[in-house]
């Protein structure tokens, strides 16, 4: 996939190569109540937007927000603050109709498609509904669309008259895209959409997402935990550790020449087949995160009580997310000599 690179003067890595973004996150927060009810910040003044046929990878450690951040899109999750909008429509706090007939432009493909699927019901009925709710289709233009889609994602479409527990993990996700994609919406939000998946089965769906892109021209929110499958889908890549963005820039700024300590330890984690390629990587990365303390004591940045280059400027004054020396957006204090070690 073809990546957008920013001049050092032009707009912000958080704004898409398109002046009429698609799907827009304004100082996105959000909250959750914890056992104790008090409100955990799950997604702090997060902001980015998706232009029209691009895909932005969202990446970062389990608790990090990115899933949060897709599921407030959807109306799953409630924003605490910041506005959420869809193709200039602004849908943070929209009624229930309204999120219905949205959906039939703005789909989500889950982690595990199992549990997303209705065991009791037949494929071709989970595929059909949408266009018999979204389109008025009748049964027999409804079934057409059904065998068409099934072909299209590399199935038999005798796979309609089966159910969800007849099939793999990589059919049932296969299957998912196809529900995805029924009634043609413009944005698919990809949440670990390949996480469970085994690296063979994962390469192929990864694939599929990308020939339906090409074809379709839809966009995607990617969501993962791997920088690396983040890399190969993606336009751009937006780093979040803790609910905050640390880094955001086109994804070979981002993955190839890492300016936050936070994206160089996720990138030296990342596997690679050679086992000499992948120690060369963490050589030159030379991380050496500090144990974790309690959010409490990392008020400002996040990152601070396990960064490398932590010193009292950290936890006493919040950095802001400014154009860093590699051309993505950072928000370090200590960035020149993040970078510097990284190149060395």
């Amino acid at each position: 996939m073809m990546t957008t690179s920013r001049p050092a003067d032009g707009p912000s890595a958080a704004d898409p190569p398109a002046a009429s973004p698609l799907l827009e996150f304004k100082a996105l927060t959000v909250d959750y109540r914890g056992p104790d009810r008090k409100p955990h910040r799950a997604v702090d003044n997060v902001s980015f937007s998706i232009g029209r046929g691009e895909t932005v990878g969202l990446v970062g450690e389990s608790g990090s927000g990115k899933t949060t951040i897709g599921a407030t899109a959807v109306g799953l999750a409630p924003a605490a603050g910041g506005v959420i909008r869809f193709d200039g429509e602004d849908i943070t706090r929209t009624s229930t109709a309204r999120r219905r007939q949205l959906s039939a432009r703005l789909q989500i493909i889950f982690q595990d498609p199992y549990s997303s699927l209705d065991p009791l019901r037949t494929v071709g009925r989970t595929l059909m509904e949408p266009l018999l709710l979204h389109r008025g289709n009748s049964r027999g233009e409804a079934g057409t669309g059904v065998s068409a889609m099934l072909r299209r994602v590399g199935l038999d479409p005798s796979a309609a008259s089966r159910y969800p527990a007849a099939f793999s993990g990589g059919q049932r996700q296969r299957i998912a895209i196809a529900r995805a994609l029924m009634v043609s919406p413009e944005l698919v939000i990809c949440d670990e959409a390949v996480s469970a998946l085994d690296l063979s089965v994962q390469a192929q769906v990864l694939n599929l997402l990308l020939g339906l892109q090409e074809e379709y021209r839809i966009s995607y929110l990617f969501i993962s935990h791997d920088l690396s499958v983040v890399r190969h889908m993606s336009d751009r890549i937006v780093v979040l550790y803790r609910g905050q963005t640390m880094e955001i820039g086109d994804s070979e700024s981002v993955h190839d020449h890492p300016s936050h300590p936070y994206t160089q330890a996720l990138l030296s984690a990342s596997p690679i087949p050679s086992p000499r390629a992948q120690a060369r990587q963490r050589e030159r990365l030379k991380l050496a995160l500090r144990p974790a303390r309690p959010a409490a004591t990392t008020a400002f940045c996040r990152f601070a009580s396990r960064c490398p280059f932590a010193t009292e400027i950290c936890e006493q004054q919040a950095p802001a997310l400014v154009p860093g020396p590699t051309g993505a957006d950072v928000a370090c204090h200590h960035v020149a000599e993040a970078v510097a070690r990284a190149t060395v």
